[in-house]
């Protein structure tokens, strides 16, 4: 790919380090398969900044702020499957131990990345309130936030994993995590919002592992964000392993109804309040005394992106939020999926993301990047135009299109709908500029 040399890949492993850090502090669960890639709106600026800059610099992602469906990064904090244990959704949770989670600590005494839940705990909770099965899982002797496995009702086994997180800081926090995608994005098969009683918003999700669908890898999904800011997100598959295993059986072992009955269990209630609390405003990475740069929210990127497509170009489908925004045009030859990027603070990767390739150094000393490259995303004949553009403060606007409408979809026509110079008069549009930032 064009750009990621030894650099890229230097980053690429302090990202992972970093990142992993990040998720084990925070318990916030998210996934980049579906998109290109996808990350959960609303989700800590820091962690947010850590992405970017990985993704900017290997181009694999220019949907920053859009929901997440699958379990990827959250295999970073819940644990493989291990020794064979079962139970009925009868059967009261069994405690181990002496105490109980909520006796042992509080989230004022723990430091982030401590949440003293005992996995053994949390396996309880999945057992009791999911039809009799047998149920493999490994590290119950620990504490933490997530869990995965193994679960075989005798139809095939199915991989599962659950997490436990904090939404965030904000009262838009966690909002998208029970948004359903966009088909541009995602391919699922159904996909359901539903605010409870309660006022808690949940999300059923009934999707694919892959976007492309290169191997038949169902996710199903439940996602419950309470009205306290707390998520509980679990994730099952038709596979006894997330990626690379041959399928089980033809579908996730749990219909949607119990998928709903596991993640509104009063029984997550008590684990809950032991998630540790997130500072705000902090930025990692950025050292106490950094202050974060601002970032583009609301509604206001994508608005821009379809008021600026040329003329003659329908638009059938737009989305995003926050400094993601995307439209799919059609100019009656076939659909083209047009997206854009807008970036605050991202001059510390000036060098590799504009280190090679057909790069011009225009008046002011703005920085702009051509390039024509295949698409990544699996859909047959796909090509990614883009034009990427920096300025001396760090101020980031890059606007990609594809020849399909949906990068895991095959192209429908032989090039994108807009011209490269069309897409260069996009990025370097003085409305970018203007955005309201915070």
């Amino acid at each position: 790919m064009p750009g990621h040399d030894q650099h890229d890949h230097d980053l690429d492993g302090r990202f992972a380090d970093e990142l992993g850090s990040v998720l084990r502090s925070t318990g916030e669960s998210f996934a980049l398969d579906g998109r290109p890639e996808m990350v959960s709106g609303g989700l800590a600026r820091g962690r947010r900044r850590l992405l970017r800059r990985r993704l900017a610099v290997t181009g694999g992602a220019l949907a920053l702020a859009a929901i997440g469906v699958g379990g990827v990064y959250a295999g970073s904090v819940v644990t493989p499957a291990g020794p064979a244990d079962k139970a009925s959704v009868a059967a009261a949770p069994e405690r181990t131990g002496d105490t109980s989670a909520t006796e042992r600590a509080t989230p004022d005494t723990l430091k982030p990345g401590e949440a003293e839940i005992p996995l053994s705990e949390i396996a309880d909770v999945v057992k009791a309130n999911t039809p009799a099965g047998q149920w493999r899982f490994d590290g119950l002797d620990g504490t933490g936030q997530g869990l995965s496995g193994t679960y075989d009702d005798g139809r095939g086994e199915a991989a599962f994993g659950v997490l436990l997180s904090r939404a965030g800081n904000t009262d838009e926090s966690g909002a998208n995590m029970i948004t359903c995608p966009s088909q541009a994005y995602t391919p699922y098969d159904d996909c359901t919002e539903d605010k409870l009683p309660d006022g808690s918003r949940l999300m059923i999700i009934q999707g694919y592992e892959y976007a492309d669908k290169r191997e038949e890898t169902k996710n199903w999904r439940a996602t419950l964000l309470t009205t306290d800011g707390f998520l509980i997100d679990v994730n099952e598959y038709n596979a006894p392993e997330q990626k690379g295993a041959a399928i089980s059986r033809d579908t996730p072992p749990f219909t949607p109804a119990q998928l709903k009955a596991l993640v509104t269990a009063d029984d997550w209630r008590p684990m809950l309040q032991l998630i540790p609390k997130r500072s705000g405003g902090s930025t990692v990475g950025a050292g106490p005394d950094r202050k974060a740069p601002p970032e583009v929210s609301g509604d206001s990127v994508p608005d821009t992106l379809r008021a600026l497509m040329p003329k003659g170009l329908k638009v059938a489908e737009k989305g995003g939020e926050g400094e993601f925004g995307y439209v799919v045009v059609d100019d009656g030859k076939g659909k083209s999926l047009v997206q854009v990027n807008v970036q605050y603070g991202m001059g510390d990767v000036a060098h590799q993301l504009y280190g090679s390739g057909d790069v011009t150094t225009l008046p002011g000393g703005r920085r702009l990047k051509l390039s024509e490259q295949p698409g990544e995303k699996g859909g047959a004949g796909v090509v990614w135009w883009s034009a990427d553009t920096m300025t001396k403060k760090g101020f980031r606007v890059v606007v990609s299109a594809f020849n399909t409408g949906a990068q895991h979809e095959a192209a429908t026509r032989p090039a994108p709908a807009l011209t490269m110079e069309q897409l260069k008069a996009i990025a370097l549009d003085p409305k970018w500029a203007k955005l309201p930032a915070k």
